[in-house]
């Protein structure tokens, strides 16, 4: 049943065989596909979309249920229904919870490093009360960063980040280029806004923290990809406490989902040697992981 959705903007990346749906992660846009999607295209139907409140589609009441929405109509209507959800970050989680809401049509998902902080007990060598203030700091930074305005001639400073990024990562700028363009609206008064806006961007951070990830992990009935990042989240000026705990999360996540691997016939953990900036960082061993699992699964 489709329940109330917004239409999404669409890129078909055209292909033949099983049709794919790449899913971007949170305040990203289709266009950070654009690396992977054409490796994808030799051998599948690929479409990718800009979810609600980003990039070109509309905005909408950022809750999970209207989102699956969203996509179930997209894959109606480019008649498609039984296509294989991929996912970055947000885009993953979006991936699960939608096969997990379609049973029988939909015949897994990939989840690509969309795990989220986590849970406190994750963080291996912290005590789960400092743990969990120092996520509550990183939330109060990300609740304070939503729906971002900058002043007229602010892109400016925004693709001078990029560059900065594309010198760290070796990401090539016109990705990055690219991603931001699509993700900023200019308002009436002249300022630049970073889509979603603020309102929907809160709301989507709330549901992105009430979601118990590996309890919808432990759900799925059918083959599950779960893409881990090898490589560190960049450091972030001003945060010396960072490093230490994203470190400690990756134990934990590299613990927690090789327990989840060895109870779960149905879940497949992939290494992948990229930061979570996978898909514009190290494309081909993304879409090599993304192929290889595809070409296991029986999809009309």
């Amino acid at each position: 049943m489709i329940r109330d959705h917004v239409t999404l903007a669409v890129h078909d990346h055209g292909g033949k065989g099983t049709p794919l749906l790449l899913l971007h992660g949170a305040g990203r846009t289709l266009a950070d596909w654009a690396a992977v999607a054409p490796l994808l295209a030799r051998h599948h139907r690929v479409l990718a979309v800009d979810l609600r409140g980003h990039g070109f589609s509309p905005d909408g009441t950022w809750r999970i249920p209207e989102v699956l929405a969203d996509i179930e109509a997209v894959l109606d209507t480019h008649g498609i229904p039984g296509a294989l959800p991929v996912g970055h970050s947000l885009g993953g989680m979006l991936a699960v919870r939608y096969a997990l809401d379609h049973p029988g049509i939909t015949p897994g998902a990939v989840n690509l490093d969309g795990f989220g902080w986590g849970r406190p007990g994750q963080y291996v060598g912290l005590e789960p009360a400092h743990a969990e203030e120092r996520l509550a700091q990183i939330r109060e930074l990300a609740a304070t960063a939503a729906g971002q305005v900058v002043p007229p001639g602010g892109l400016k400073g925004l693709l001078a980040q990029q560059r900065a990024m594309s010198a760290q990562l070796g990401i090539p700028y016109e990705l990055l280029e690219a991603g931001v363009r699509r993700s900023v609206h200019e308002r009436a008064d002249g300022r630049l806004e970073l889509r979603p806006g603020r309102e929907h961007a809160l709301e989507m951070l709330a549901e992105i923290d009430s979601l118990d990830l590996f309890a919808l992990f432990r759900r799925m009935d059918r083959p599950l990809l779960l893409g881990r990042a090898l490589r560190p989240v960049p450091s972030i000026p001003g945060l010396d406490w960072f490093d230490e705990l994203m470190a400690a999360y990756a134990k934990g996540l590299a613990r927690d989902l090789a327990e989840l691997a060895a109870s779960r016939r149905e879940v497949t953990v992939a290494d992948l040697d990229a930061t979570h900036a996978m898909l514009l960082e190290n494309p081909r061993p993304v879409a090599d992981a993304i192929l290889g699992f595809a070409a296991g699964l029986s999809v009309d």
